[in-house]
């Protein structure tokens, strides 16, 4: 089964649990809309992506893992649209949470997101009961303070707020969570793929600054301007556009760089960098100028891991599907 087929299996799974007989029907129905139709789901495609590389012989918990991440990105989404924060219309080219069911039910669907995805690692527990205390830790501190994405939402709220720390809290925390609890449920070291997450993470949230600058709602799914609106760091305006451009290539240089070395390094440093070439391209709607090079990315001939035929571990069915969020 593909990456993403087994990530939507596993949503759509969580979700029947939610909505079974005695849930207030529509509590349900605004977390389904949080969820489905869903973006990329970048974040569980590159934890299974890992977990694959890293040699995973029992995909439950790993699985479980992708989905709890996912469900947290969207419980962030849902709170992330409220008036109290960017006060979007839109996500993914429909209403937004709020919109669709009102502030009160979308601020219970986000809460509810955010409980969902611990419960899917606990459903979890009967495969590799001894490596789930690891990922557990790992998605808890993904999401709380210090460093977790609920910190990263409250810069925000702070009168000021270093770019970096703002970045890493705010969208590198879950990426370095999905690289690490990826590894970590495959039964590898986690720590060793932290840098690949942090990476990557930092990198999404620059390239999500520069659409932010240079994209169409209609086309992004979701209103644009809003940095400069609701005065947040953002790399396009503290570094401009063509800073944050060479930031980015730095960023994806530095991820593939640090890949570990594993059956599916190859195969891991080729996605990484197709994706990059989708969140800034240089042609289409999207397409910016690269004013300047950075140094070289390491080339490695794609290794195709032990299973990827069978689990559909392929550079056009990971990290490359539908949009950025």
């Amino acid at each position: 089964m593909a990456l993403l087929s087994r990530i939507e299996s596993a949503l759509e799974a969580s979700l029947r649990l939610s909505g079974a007989p005695g849930c207030p029907p529509r509590l349900h129905q605004a977390i389904r809309h949080a969820v489905f139709p869903g973006g990329a789901r970048i974040r569980p495609q590159l934890c299974l992506a890992v977990a694959l590389a890293c040699g995973d012989d029992d995909p439950g918990l790993s699985d479980a893992m992708g989905a709890a991440l996912e469900l947290l990105h969207c419980g962030s989404l849902v709170h992330d649209d409220l008036p109290c924060f960017d006060n979007a219309d839109t996500r993914r080219g429909l209403p937004s949470v709020h919109k669709a069911f009102g502030e009160r039910l979308a601020v219970l669907a986000g809460d509810a997101l955010i409980v969902m995805a611990f419960r899917e690692l606990g459903r979890a527990s009967a495969h590799h009961p001894e490596r789930l205390p690891v990922v557990m830790r790992l998605l808890d501190e993904s999401v709380g303070p210090p460093t977790g994405i609920i910190a990263g939402q409250a810069w925000e709220c702070e009168s000021s707020a270093r770019l970096d720390e703002y970045q890493r809290a705010k969208t590198g925390a879950l990426f370095s969570a999905a690289t690490a609890g990826g590894a970590a449920a495959a039964g590898a070291d986690g720590q060793a793929w932290f840098a690949l997450g942090g990476n990557l993470g930092e990198a999404y949230q620059v390239a999500d600054d520069i659409r932010d600058v240079v994209s169409d709602p209609a086309l992004l799914g979701k209103p644009v301007g809003q940095d400069l609106l609701l005065d947040r760091p953002s790399a396009a305006r503290e570094l401009g556009l063509d800073g944050a451009v060479i930031h980015f290539d730095r960023l994806i240089a530095q991820a593939i760089d640090s890949i570990p070395v594993c059956p599916g390094e190859g195969l891991l440093r080729s996605l990484v960098l197709a994706e990059s070439r989708r969140l800034v391209p240089s042609e289409g709607p999207f397409g910016v100028d690269r004013p300047a090079r950075v140094a070289p990315m390491r080339s490695t001939p794609a290794i195709e891991p032990a299973g990827a035929a069978r689990s559909g571990f392929k550079p056009s069915t990971v990290l490359g599907a539908g949009q950025a969020s």
